[in-house]
């Protein structure tokens, strides 16, 4: 059976292509780049009822499995286009992780100990499933207009549009789009189009990846070394992928040469010894060095930035991807009100606010573990040794070691509300993605949260924990109420984790993001929040 990396989906002729420059065809939305960021984003906007062209320079889903770790957060996302039970049907899940100094185990974590969610704190996933399962998801939907070998080769703003030039087998064409969005990745032309830089750091440091295929009896876990007995002086890491395909990083030397540390008759004997055995094939070997920058501004007129083509941070921490699924779910939802004219242009000023907030804070988190795992200087050197020691004996030494923060939902921050000054014990607060929990609804159906928030639709929701009438919210705002006629929180986990009260509320985003919570919420209330989330005030 063909992977979906070797399957070829062939350049096709659009009619666009037969219009002349001054009657060339014009779009509400053009998304750039077929990777999982560009395909998610183009499947929300179609989902709300936008139609979308969606350019790919080539005709193949990418090779390698790139990308592997997919949380919690993108897997909900996920939920949302249709595809989520798909990746976790093949991927493999886990949640557990283990810290290793030589053959010493220093300690364990577990990313979701806690039952009542829907979806595992992550799974392992080679990209290119994620990516084949979106475009099946895709060819679904008559909304979205998928073109391999379609390249954009020129862009020109214009008072109320942007023009494009793509170029195809059978020579240019001329587009028009209201708004572009650029999820062509680290190496985007249209970041250069637009005449925009990244800032930030680069890294020396060279790591070796190598999926292996084999049998093996170890866990289904994230095992990270420093120092391994098998690596000595470096990092090493192993994650478990479906297929019986393994996962390895190797670190480096700085001055390592690429061309020889790839070869696969160099690259064995390092993995042997990392086994204790040779009875592996090789999948794919790669070697890189990684960046953490952004570009300053994510918004360029009417060109928008998401992924790898806004921002990059180290592998350590599955940050990249997950980053870029969750600039996709942002933005989706506000290009939407935009393009429909139920909210202002600015509000497109807050997904820069936003992402380029979690940007930061990726790009930090990020750089704290790369200085960690490969320090950069005798000082980060002489720390990580001392960290390494107190973590033998200590629980705070165990806290401060750093192999890979993994990636979690970013926090927003959000002007409070008159209503969110009473008093909270707990829950999640404006800016923050709403947690799980199970429900069992009127019927005696049992299910989870999160899937009652898709049912509700795309709309803003209200999440109410009723008491006694139900509360009077706008026409175009979906309701879940739970308690007296709503669905019931049998295990009481959704009352817990929202800190609820008979009475409380949440205003729920769009993406699943709080946008208010309101111990007593009247409509005047309500509505304010609403205006607010929506760039009316």
């Amino acid at each position: 059976m063909a992977q979906p990396s070797e399957i070829q989906f062939g350049y096709v002729r659009h009619r666009d292509q037969d219009r002349h420059d001054g009657d060339a065809a014009r779009h509400a939305a053009v998304v750039v780049g077929a990777g999982p960021v560009g395909l998610s984003l183009a499947i929300d906007l179609a989902q709300r009822g936008q139609s979308v062209v969606l350019l790919d320079d080539a005709d193949r889903i990418g090779d390698g499995s790139r990308a592997i770790c997919f949380s919690k957060r993108s897997l909900e996302f996920w939920d949302r286009l249709g595809v989520g039970q798909r990746m976790v049907d093949k991927g493999v899940v886990w949640s557990v992780g283990k810290i290793f100094h030589g053959n010493n185990q220093l300690y364990q974590f577990n990313l979701l100990p806690e039952q009542g969610h829907k979806r595992p704190a992550f799974i392992n996933l080679q990209q290119f499933y994620a990516e084949a399962y979106l475009v099946d998801r895709v060819l679904t939907l008559p909304a979205i207009d998928l073109r391999w070998r379609n390249r954009v080769m020129g862009l020109e703003p214009r008072n109320d549009h942007v023009m494009l030039t793509v170029e195809t087998p059978e020579g240019p064409y001329r587009l028009r789009a209201d708004y572009v969005v650029a999820c062509d990745g680290a190496r985007s032309s249209l970041r250069q189009m637009v005449g925009a830089e990244f800032a930030g750091q680069m890294f020396e440091d060279q790591f070796l990846i190598a999926d292996v295929k084999m049998t093996a009896e170890f866990p289904t876990e994230r095992w990270f070394w420093f120092d391994p007995p098998f690596h000595a002086g470096r990092s090493a890491l192993l994650h478990r992928q479906p297929d019986d395909i393994w996962r390895i990083d190797l670190q480096l030397h700085p001055h390592a040469d690429p061309v020889v540390e790839r070869r696969p008759e160099n690259v064995r004997p390092r993995i042997a010894r990392m086994l204790g055995h040779d009875k592996f094939e090789f999948e794919w070997i790669s070697l890189y060095k990684f960046c953490c920058r952004r570009m300053d501004k994510f918004i360029h007129g009417r060109v928008l930035f998401a992924g790898d083509a806004a921002h990059q941070v180290s592998p350590f921490g599955a940050r990249g991807a997950n980053s870029g699924l969750e600039d996709a779910e942002n933005l989706a939802w506000k290009l939407d009100r935009v393009l429909r004219g139920v909210s202002p242009e600015a509000l497109l000023e807050t997904y820069h606010i936003e992402r380029s907030a979690a940007a930061d804070e990726n790009i930090r988190e990020s750089t704290r573990s790369t200085d960690f795992m490969a320090p950069g200087s005798n000082q980060e050197a002489r720390l990580r040794k001392a960290v390494l020691s107190l973590a033998r004996e200590t629980e705070f030494g165990k806290r401060m070691i750093n192999g890979g923060r993994l990636s979690v939902p970013s926090i927003y921050q959000s002007p409070l509300s008159s209503a969110d000054c009473d008093v909270w014990r707990g829950g999640p607060g404006p800016g923050t993605s709403m947690p799980d929990a199970p429900l069992v609804s009127r019927d005696g159906e049992t299910g989870f949260l999160t899937e009652a928030f898709i049912k509700a639709g795309t709309r803003f929701t209200l999440l109410e924990f009723s008491n006694s009438s139900p509360v009077d919210v706008p026409d175009d705002v979906a309701v879940i109420r739970i308690g007296l006629d709503g669905s019931s929180d049998s295990a009481e986990l959704a009352g817990l984790r929202y800190d609820a009260e008979p009475g409380t509320a949440y205003l729920l985003r769009p993406d699943g993001y709080v946008a208010a919570r309101f111990r007593h919420p009247t409509r005047s209330a309500i509505d304010a929040a609403l205006a607010r989330a929506s760039g009316l005030n």
